[in-house]
């Protein structure tokens, strides 16, 4: 990846816990040295209330109720000349190809930690609207990225930069 390529599209992906935003938001800044004006996005923001809610009570969304969202989470993807990172679950490969529906450009990072590790980040965290019960539900969708996909399977153990350094070099391998 040189400043001469095309800014990047990336969605950090995975279910609950994998830590999606916090690998998301570094990977953005370290890749705003390359792309000045990188963004970062976490597609729970793009979430309309009533989804939160429906969560925040311990439903699981169905497909409904993510069609619209997603496609905001390929808009928020596309938008802007300086390439985003957007941290979205992603769990299905239909999920990823209505993301690449609006930004075809978009090239995955599938954050992979043992169910076990999950649950205990998920138990751990204060403060976010999906409750540890619904990882269950996410496990279950979770269709892990393919050969045939743009991207890269990444183990999000250590340290966050060592993560991200690990993602960027197979990222690079590809671009």
């Amino acid at each position: 990846m040189s400043a001469s390529a095309n800014p990047p599209r990336v969605v950090v992906m995975g279910p609950s816990g994998s830590g999606k935003s916090v690998v998301g938001a570094a990977l953005a800044h370290r890749l705003g040295t390359r792309f000045p004006g990188m963004a970062f996005v976490d597609s729970d923001d793009l979430h309309p209330a009533a989804n939160v809610e429906k969560m925040r009570s311990g439903v699981p969304l169905d497909d409904d109720d993510r069609w619209p969202w997603l496609r905001l989470v390929g808009e928020a993807l596309a938008a802007g000349d300086a390439g985003v990172v957007v941290a979205c679950s992603a769990l299905r490969r239909s999920y990823r190809d209505a993301i690449r529906d609006a930004c075809p450009a978009a090239v995955f990072v599938e954050l992979v930690v043992p169910a076990q590790h999950l649950g205990e980040r998920v138990r751990d965290r204060a403060g976010h609207f999906m409750p540890a019960a619904l990882l269950a539900s996410q496990l279950d969708a979770l269709e892990p990225l393919a050969d045939d996909e743009e991207g890269v399977r990444i183990e999000n153990i250590g340290p966050v930069d060592e993560v991200v350094e690990r993602a960027i070099a197979a990222l690079e391998s590809d671009w």
